[in-house]
């Protein structure tokens, strides 16, 4: 089928000795003395740039022509039939394709386009890569300066699939082409004969496969691809190329194909092997003499060898594997024994349908292949995932009481947690309960269903028979929709490091009775990590959740996602956060596909617990999915709790000290999370402990050693403490007794790690023109609260007795200074207003805050004092430093009803909710000029 182009069509000369076939993709070099080829792609540049938006140069076809040689016509004919006597005559006759003229160019051609430019343009050296699509015949040269134009015919094969001679060359065609390629594979193996083409037994596979699956309609391509692979002189490319006929085409190349396959036959020697095992080998050199031969023996345990050509047939005889050997020895059967595997896991229907599909696949292949191993391990995978086995909870009268116990065991405080944990234990309890009950009426209704089934009936239509066996069916029906399915939460435990979220995870799977799998996401940054690898990658495996389960065997175990607010997002490896969404999605995750594994897996039995120290580098889609329980740090008093209880025995027992050869009392352990640890956790006091333990080992050895066991004394003191510890690492933060004007102690301080503080704001006025400034590593929100103060003191300052007249302005004569100190540390956050107005108004007035008192919390311009966060870490922060009273915002009394009871006990909390009660609170003596306004406040608020 032939079809004209209407406009001028660009040409590509092609070096002399390289045709281009369709459907074959080639690299054109450009040298220096080519400047037609430069010229030629600006032209295709500039098309491309008045067709397309983006200027796509593989838009713009071009025709790629070899030189013409003069043994071969213009319709491909030969006119030389042996080109051999020529000699160098015939190759003198050959035109130089470094500057082709109009003459030198062949009649046909391939239409292209060019998918690509490599080298380097700057130093003139580069090459194209183009792409054949279809023969085209040159009609007529329209431009030869700079670069060659001319009209072209385009002609597509026209293949009638009906026509039995056209089928029987195609058939022939691959037949010799699979025979080629097999040759040339044992070629390469052999490493004899001259063949240069040399294919490894990947290639060789994948070229026979895509052999195999060309369809008669593809005939004229598959005979363009074989032309490009077997042995054939230029003229012979150029006959090829110029053959239109699909027929003509596959003649002249299965001519082709059988003269190279038998110059390879004659040239590689090839053995006839018989499918028997080779009976005989040569003795060991121990046992022949030097110079002389023996006869064979027999050997054992040896794959026969094949005929090429016949395909492996697993279990039909030989020594492999599947086979007996000489002595009918058996051989493990690996495929029976996998299918017993596969079979014993109870695979759900898709994974059954998948794997006996796999399974047939295996027995088709040889071992030897790479594939075999690779179908192998997926179907060994199958058959370690625990589709159907289950742990049976322990959920009996009681498991409650055993579960609070255990968690009261491993963890002191924590009450919100355990209050949630004991809530699903007792969910799952009474789930239970209901299933059961609905299981005993199953079994009943499946009972009077076989009953009525067995009672005879003349007309099964209409008979009593057939209307109980109906109303049986229905009400076995409406019984197992009313079975409660056991969908798991997916609880984030939140809070800083060392509180116990990861042994809380554990804890909670010892009081199920349940597996426990840890999965660490820190630092995953690849979506295949969390979903799998697809089979199609070398050494593909399935993700974290999938060999998890693997491990532990049973479908319904503890998880434990750590810290999976270190969890990777978006990069050129895909999103694992995103991937996370599915596992832990109540609505999806009974239907979760793993990439490698390719079929559903139901996730909802899985109990995920995932830990966090922050939310704020958690995805919003999948915190939403995820039931948040908070983990604050631990106060002081909590702190001696858990030393007492689990890390000083711990410690004890680990540093090889029995109970009673070291004794900690409350004072020692006091001092050392006062002066030597300064945390949310408990990390850092365990170690501290470790290293006294350490130390007291040390001395037990000593004296156990020199004779003097009765010198040494197990009980710790103080001074032991600072002694073996060293100088305080922390100290008494209010340090001064006794306050002065213009010094207020806030409550700011709050990092993410969960430890509260207190933070002293330092105000001091100097002669000025009014300026401001800031110290101490202030953020911008902290520097936007000391101006907010400053501009309500001032709008007030007649209100507060600081001017003489409402015109007056306090700041006209003299500049402040606004300091806290640590200037080392950044200090940022909306929680310092009160303070620092109360510090501003302190300063001008002269009036000294009370030292043991704080406050935090943010103010308006019209003084209203707004709530802030972080009120029970503050507070604890607060406590430590030997703060009594705390000034708290009025609509922060709800953060109050959380606070340990030690804190509420040692703290006075004061809630304001305008500046002037503040200051009324601060000063409750003083008389301000406004004080009857702010009474007038009071009454209204």
């Amino acid at each position: 089928m032939a079809r004209t182009q209407p406009a001028s069509t660009l040409l590509l000369p092609l070096p002399r000795g390289t045709v281009l076939l369709p459907g074959v993709v080639q690299r054109i070099p450009a040298s220096a003395n080519r400047p037609d080829i430069p010229a030629l792609l600006s032209s295709v540049y500039s098309r491309a740039a008045s067709k397309t938006a983006n200027g796509r140069v593989d838009t713009v076809p071009v025709a790629c022509v070899p030189i013409a040689s003069p043994n071969v016509g213009p319709y491909g004919q030969l006119l030389i039939k042996d080109v051999d006597q020529l000699g160098e005559a015939a190759d003198a006759a050959q035109p130089d394709s470094k500057r082709p003229t109009k003459g030198d160019l062949f009649s046909c051609g391939v239409a292209a386009k060019i998918t690509g430019v490599e080298g380097r343009s700057s130093a003139g050296e580069f090459s194209l890569l183009v792409e054949g699509q279809a023969r085209v015949r040159i009609e007529k040269i329209t431009q030869e300066r700079l670069h060659f134009e001319a009209r072209v015919t385009y002609h597509h094969d026209d293949i009638n699939v009906t026509d039995a001679v056209l089928e029987d060359h195609f058939q022939h065609l691959k037949t010799l082409s699979r025979e080629l390629v097999n040759l040339l594979r044992i070629s390469a193996i052999l490493s004899q004969g001259r063949t240069t083409a040399k294919l490894t037994p990947l290639l060789a596979r994948r070229l026979d496969v895509f052999i195999s699956k060309k369809k008669i309609g593809e005939a004229g391509s598959l005979a363009d691809f074989m032309a490009n692979i077997v042995e054939s002189s230029y003229d012979e490319k150029l006959q090829v190329l110029a053959l239109f006929d699909v027929k003509a085409r596959l003649a002249k190349v299965i001519e082709l194909l059988e003269r190279q396959i038998g110059n390879i036959k004659n040239s590689v020697k090839i053995t006839t092997i018989t499918t028997t095992a080779i009976p005989f080998t040569i003795e060991s050199d121990n046992e022949q003499k030097e110079g002389e031969w023996k006869p064979l023996r027999p050997m054992q345990g040896r794959r026969p060898a094949l005929p090429f050509g016949l395909p492996f047939q697993p279990g039909q005889g030989g020594n492999g594997p599947m086979g007996q050997g000489p002595n009918n020895e058996q051989e493990p059967d690996e495929i029976g024994e996998l299918q017993k595997k596969l079979e014993a896991a109870k695979l759900s229907p898709e994974a059954a349908k998948v794997a006996e599909k796999e399974i047939k696949r295996l027995k088709k292949m040889m071992p030897a292949q790479a594939e075999y191993a690779v179908t192998r391990g997926y179907l060994e995978t199958l058959a370690e995932i625990p589709w159907s086995a289950v742990t049976d909870d322990k959920l009996g009268p009681e498991t409650l009481s055993r579960a609070r116990k255990q968690l009261d065991d491993d963890h002191y405080g924590l009450e919100k947690v355990k209050k949630r944990l004991t809530e699903y234990l007792a969910v799952l309890r009474l789930k239970q309960s209901i299933n059961e009950d609905v299981d005993a009426q199953i079994k009943k209704a499946e009972e009077e269903l076989v009953a009525a089934d067995s009672e005879p009936s003349t007309d099964p239509a209409q008979s009593p028979a057939a209307e109980k066996k109906q109303a049986a069916s229905a009400r076995l029906d409406i019984l197992k929709s009313k079975r409660m399915m056991d969908k798991s939460p997916i609880l984030l435990l939140v809070g800083p490091p060392g509180v116990g979220k990861t042994s809380l995870a554990r804890s909670v799977a010892t009081a199920l009775g349940r597996k426990f799998h840890r999965i660490s996401l820190g630092g995953v940054r690849d979506e295949a990590e969390i979903r799998g690898h697809r089979r199609t990658y070398v050494a593909a495996m399935p993700g974290l959740i999938m060999q998890g389960l693997r491990k532990v065997g049973v479908a319904n175990p503890v998880f434990l996602l750590d810290e999976i607010d270190k969890l990777g997002t978006s990069s050129f490896h895909g999103d694992p956060s995103a991937a996370m969404l599915e596992v832990l999605d109540p609505e999806q995750n009974h239907t979760f596909v793993d990439h490698y594994v390719g079929i559903p897996y139901d996730l909802s039995k899985v109990l995920f617990i995932a830990t966090a120290n922050s939310l704020d580098t958690i995805p919003a889609p999948l915190l939403d999915r995820l039931e948040m329980i908070y983990l604050p740090g631990y106060t002081t008093l909590e702190k001696r709790h858990i030393a007492t209880q689990h890390l000083v025995p711990k410690q004890v027992r680990v540093n090889g000290l029995a109970e009673d050869q070291v004794a900690f009392d409350q004072d020692v352990i006091s001092k050392i999370i006062e002066s030597y640890t300064r945390e949310s956790g408990v990390r850092n006091l365990e170690r501290e402990i470790g290293s006294v333990c350490r130390a007291k080992a040390v001395e037990f050895a000593d004296a156990k050693d020199g004779g003097k066991i009765e010198t040494y004394k197990p009980q710790l003191t103080v001074e032991d403490i600072e002694r073996i510890l060293g100088i305080e690492k922390f100290e008494e933060e209010i340090a001064e007794k006794s306050s002065r004007p213009g010094i207020v102690t806030g409550l700011v301080a709050y990092s993410s790690g969960g430890n509260g503080s207190i933070l002293f704001i330092e105000v001091a006025d100097m002669p000025g023109h009014g300026s401001v400034q800031l110290t101490g590593k202030l953020g911008d929100v902290l520097k936007e609260s000391v101006e907010v103060a400053l501009t309500w003191v001032k709008a007030h300052a007649y209100d507060l007795g600081l001017a003489e007249s409402p015109a007056e302005d306090i700041m006209k004569n003299r500049s402040i200074h606004v300091h806290c100190p640590s200037g080392s540390i950044p200090k940022d956050g909306p929680s310092s207003g009160m303070a620092q107005a109360i510090a501003l108004i302190s300063l001008f007035s002269g009036r000294a805050v009370p030292p043991t008192m704080a406050m935090t919390g943010e103010i308006s311009l019209r003084g209203r004092v707004t709530a802030v966060g972080g009120i029970k870490e503050k507070l604890i922060g607060a406590l430590r430093a030997g703060v009594k009273t705390v000034l708290l915002p009025a609509q922060n009394r709800k953060d109050v009803k959380d606070l340990p009871q030690e804190v509420k006990d040692g703290l006075e909390i004061v809630h304001v909710s305008h500046m002037w009660e503040a200051i009324h609170h601060v000063w409750p003596d003083a008389h301000f000029p406004g004080e009857q306004q702010y009474a007038a406040l009071e009454s209204h608020l």
